[in-house]
């Protein structure tokens, strides 16, 4: 995956100066940040010795994948320079914790959670969210998912997960694990079949349990799958839950997109950034001949993100085979990692993390706790 980038005029090598390679950088689009590496304060080091350059790059995001790709197209952007010399570029990626609502504080040992949410149901958000999380630990983040659908919770299944979580202190509970992702969820601690006949303060008080008395991990990435719909519980959890971003499902069908509409404004009602849209199903793909057909309509999720100005971070296709390895507790992204659907959950991961790097972080760890004390 390769950043826009045009040649400068030439220029003298006697007149190559730190300003002349920022602005020549600065012509380099990085896919995922949609900005600049300059403008993303990505650039860590640009040392200028003589004709010879060293650029060292600190991506905010997950990215393991693209870091050699990266180097290659910034070594390929500054050969371009007129008479340079010799060129380093080396790149690595440190993620950081983001600000979260200004009444709540980030919870200890999750640098960010991430909400997944969607207007109503059937939109296929709980596969995306899985699918995400999986893409996100296979670009080298160390990520968690809390199920927090308390009705129908289905990420034990789509994760092949069952069991009650381990407890060492009788106070607070282990993360069950798949495929390298910390996972909690309701349906590890009821019957599969029995009904979840709670009110909405029950439900709100287990999701806080769920979330605060796991014991995850120094966690990168906890993605939040919420409950479906923009009601009370979804309301309530949004307002307690210390949420750094969150990314909205729908289909491309109109009914979805009033839908997602409301879960845009409830976000926004608290103060939680949403860092983009995912369109789901936006095309289907026969498995036998391999025909496309848009049955739900078109770019309706690229329409709604150009109206509230975010960004749509992709669009996933009707694949039968995403459907299959969910059922069957191996998600698409790790079942047959080079598909073409694991490539766009995989580059939908990067641009979330991403967007979500140029947020502001959260810097309440950094400042000591003032103690007022009588003598």
């Amino acid at each position: 995956m390769k950043g826009w980038h045009k040649a400068l005029p030439l220029q003298s090598e006697n007149n190559m100066t730190k300003t002349d390679i920022e602005n020549h950088l600065k012509t380099f689009i990085d896919p995922h940040y949609g900005v600049d590496l300059i403008t993303a304060k990505a650039i860590k080091i640009l040392e200028i010795d003589g004709v010879n350059v060293r650029v060292e790059v600190e991506l905010g995001y997950a990215a393991q994948s693209y870091l050699e790709t990266l180097k290659a197209d910034l070594t390929d952007l500054l050969k371009s320079f007129p008479e340079i010399g010799e060129i380093s570029v080396n790149a690595r990626v440190k993620i950081a914790s983001h600000a979260v609502q200004q009444t709540l504080k980030p919870l200890p040992n999750v640098k960010n959670i991430i909400a997944v949410a969607s207007g109503k149901g059937g939109v296929g958000k709980s596969t995306t969210a899985v699918n995400l999380a999986l893409a996100l630990a296979a670009e080298g983040a160390n990520v968690g998912i809390l199920d927090a659908d308390i009705y129908g919770p289905s990420i034990p299944m789509m994760l092949g997960l069952s069991g009650a979580p381990e407890s060492r202190d009788n106070k607070t509970m282990q993360p069950k694990i798949a495929f390298g992702v910390q996972t909690m969820s309701i349906g590890y601690l009821v019957a599969e079949d029995q009904a979840m006949i709670w009110r909405g303060p029950m439900v709100t008080s287990a999701l806080q349990q769920l979330l605060k008395e796991t014991c995850w991990d120094a966690v990168d990435y906890l993605i939040i799958d919420l409950p479906p719909g923009t009601g009370d519980i979804q309301l309530t959890l949004a307002q307690n839950v210390p949420v750094s971003g969150a990314i909205i499902v729908t289909t491309p069908q109109d009914i979805a997109l009033l839908d997602a509409q409301r879960g845009l404004r409830m976000f926004e009602k608290v103060n939680v950034p949403v860092l983009g849209l995912v369109e789901n199903m936006s095309v289907h793909i026969c498995s036998n001949c391999g025909h496309e057909e848009a049955i739900f309509g078109t770019d309706g999720g690229v329409t709604m993100a150009e109206i509230n100005k975010i960004e749509c971070l992709g669009a996933l296709p009707l694949d039968i085979q995403i459907r299959l390895q969910a059922d069957v507790g191996a998600p698409i992204v790790v079942a047959y990692p080079e598909s073409r659907a694991a490539q766009i959950y995989r580059d939908i991961a990067r641009k979330m993390a991403a967007k979500l790097a140029l947020k502001p972080k959260d810097f309440s760890g950094k400042f000591p706790n003032i103690v007022v004390q009588n003598q």
